[in-house]
């Protein structure tokens, strides 16, 4: 179906969809999950201890024979350590974001890794892949979490027409087939999906977490901390609230710490006190089910 899907024969899997490098939430149940179900499981490291990381890299070994990756934060303060960890075990694929990993490629393509970037613009894209990045993932301001400034739609033929080889991943707001096809048809090789996976029966979050993801509307997603120069897109609740009250009073960016974000802790029922990360995407899903179903589905749904 996807044989000569250039993204495919690059990571070795049997569909073009990747599952977004949540930070904290997509440990090894759910990694597994979508690399057994023909897709990409990604690690999403974030903020955690290298032995956090090392522990996720065994359980997910355990749970599939097949290609998983590790998504890396630039800022955590223990890169150093995690990068010896995936090189020690071999992972095949390292997605980077939240920083420039200009200087990390050297490490991972002398051990061989692939390395892929998320970027916001074309112009990054490009400038990732004239450095030896092995595919890229340009991300709209449709996604959850930090955003950008450019809508997916946007960005994907932008960038596929000034890339001469990389793979182009597409991420923000797609959650279907539908969505999943037209970022095909305008270009992208491949597609990465958060949000949609957030309401999967694998993922860690609290069942209260999914329950706010799969009945939101778009008015209940919103972006909040424009005024720390890196907005962060959730769904409402008393956290964001409090959130939009310290930008209105004039609060300094240094206020809001990265482990007040990445630090949260997702499991926690109590929804109201953390950052409830969601893309637009959160308004048209609305039934929890299993990574292969919804691969399977998104699957169906590109070629009717």
């Amino acid at each position: 179906m996807f044989e000569n899907n250039s993204l495919v024969k690059l990571l070795g899997i049997q569909y073009p969809i990747i599952q977004g490098g949540m930070a904290g939430i997509s440990e090894h149940s759910l990694v597994s999950a979508v690399s057994n179900a023909g897709g990409l499981g990604v690690i999403g490291s974030g903020l955690m201890p290298a032995h956090w990381l090392e522990e996720e890299i065994k359980k997910t070994k355990e749970l599939t024979k097949n290609p998983f990756a590790v998504n890396l934060f630039i800022q955590n303060p223990k890169l150093e350590e995690l990068i010896k960890l995936i090189i020690k075990y071999q992972i095949p694929m390292v997605f980077t974001g939240g920083g420039n990993p200009l200087p990390l490629f050297p490490y991972f393509q002398a051990s061989g890794i692939k390395v892929i970037p998320v970027v916001p613009s074309p112009r990054l894209a490009k400038k990732m892949e004239d450095s030896g990045a092995d595919a890229i993932v340009v991300e709209g301001l449709e996604s959850g979490g930090h955003i950008g400034e450019n809508t997916t739609f946007c960005l994907i033929p932008q960038t596929k027409k000034i890339l001469k080889n990389s793979p182009l991943i597409a991420a923000g707001g797609i959650y279907d087939g539908k969505t999943a096809k037209a970022a095909f048809s305008l270009g992208a090789d491949g597609v990465q999906m958060g949000t949609r996976f957030l309401a999967s029966k694998e993922c860690i979050i609290s069942e209260a977490y999914k329950k706010k993801i799969i009945e939101a509307t778009t008015d209940d997603i919103e972006t909040v901390l424009e005024f720390t120069g890196h907005p962060l897109r959730v769904i409402k609740n008393q956290w964001s609230e409090e959130m939009k009250k310290l930008g209105e009073r004039g609060a300094f960016p240094e206020e809001i710490k990265a482990e007040k974000i990445a630090g949260a802790n997702p499991v926690s029922e109590n929804i109201e006190n953390l950052p409830l990360l969601a893309g637009l995407s959160a308004a048209g899903i609305s039934e929890i089910k299993s990574c292969q179903e919804i691969i399977d589905e998104i699957v169906q749904e590109i070629y009717k």
